[in-house]
Formats: structure tokens, C-alpha cells, sequence
């Protein structure tokens, strides 16, 4: 133990660097996002989050989108507390029995148009604890979901460009009728 000891105080920590993102990519691609939202729905794009039963990885990137680096509500992204003032839902995590009615409720909560991404590889399908007698599966065997967002966690450079796909869908999807 007293070995273990000198040793951690001598020792560097184990971390590692965190990615250096280009400043002017990430205030373009944010400025794309507000820009995209504010032409499609006429103002900010309010984002609901809800934790589906996750091992809070993919919580960490998104509640990173609110830090003092990316900020990304200078841009017009704002995250809400009530699904009703929301246009999109995004759900982390694997659907758990616990999480599925309050998930539905959460859903039918939030007003028309309204759309659900689901970030990270978990909410996609299960990913590791697919097959869980906790767990029901992915986001889509509980509500109809429009954006997957690859990643385990995804980046918070991901989430965004993710976002932005979302808005180009939903713009043509528009265009189309």
C-alpha cells in the first residue's frame, strides 16, 4: 500500500489530451445550425433531453455543447426543461422498462413538428446492453425516430453536424410537398 502510495505521487496522471477542434470550424458549423433552424422554423430550435437509461457518456458530450467552448446557444440551440416548449427530442441511452412509458410521455408531450434523434450507439440499438432483461431495445422499438447519431459517446462536433443533417432533412422533406 505505502508503495502504491509514493508511487501515485510521483507518477504523471493517466489522461490523455483532449481534441484541439478548430475554433473557425466549429463557429461556422454552429452558425450553419442556428442559421438552418431559424430559415426552417422561424426561430431557435429548442432541444429536449432525455436519458433513456444511458451510461451518461453520451450526457457528458452534450451537456459539453452548453460549456464556455462550444456554447453553442449564442448560435440559437437551446436546451429546455418541459418537452412541450421542445421541436426536437434527443434520447441517449438504451430504452430501459423504466424509462419506456416516461419516454412515450415525454413524445407525446412534445407539440407538432416535432422530432427525435437519437444519439450514440446505445440508443440506435441497444449497443452493449441490448439483450438486457432491463432493457427494451433501441429508441426506435419506442417511438419513430428521424437521426441517428453514431458514436459511443459521439463528440460534440458529431452532435452538431448531426443536428445540421436533421435540419437539411427536414427542409427537404418540406421542399417535397
Amino acid at each position: 500500500m505505502r508503495k502504491l502510495l509514493f508511487q501515485s505521487l510521483f507518477r504523471q496522471p493517466l489522461t490523455e489530451q483532449a481534441p484541439r477542434p478548430d475554433d473557425a470550424a466549429l463557429a461556422e458549423l454552429a452558425a450553419m445550425v442556428g442559421d438552418s433552424a431559424r430559415r426552417r422554423l422561424g426561430r431557435s430550435l429548442s432541444i429536449r433531453e432525455v436519458d433513456a437509461g444511458s451510461c451518461n457518456g453520451c450526457e457528458l458530450e452534450i451537456h459539453a455543447l452548453n460549456n464556455a467552448y462550444y456554447d453553442v446557444e449564442r448560435f440559437g440551440i437551446r436546451f429546455v426543461a418541459s418537452p412541450r416548449h421542445a421541436d426536437v427530442l434527443l434520447v441517449t441511452g438504451p430504452v430501459t422498462h423504466n424509462m419506456r412509458e416516461a419516454l412515450e410521455r415525454t413524445y407525446h408531450a412534445t407539440p407538432d413538428p416535432k422530432w427525435v434523434v437519437a444519439a450514440g450507439d446505445c440508443a440506435r440499438d441497444g449497443g452493449c446492453f441490448a439483450g438486457s432483461y432491463a432493457v427494451v431495445g433501441g429508441v426506435s422499438a419506442v417511438v419513430p425516430v428521424d437521426l441517428h447519431i453514431p458514436g459511443c459517446p459521439p463528440p460534440p462536433m458529431t452532435i452538431l453536424r448531426g443536428l445540421l443533417a436533421l435540419l437539411e432533412q427536414v427542409d427537404t422533406a418540406i421542399a417535397a410537398r
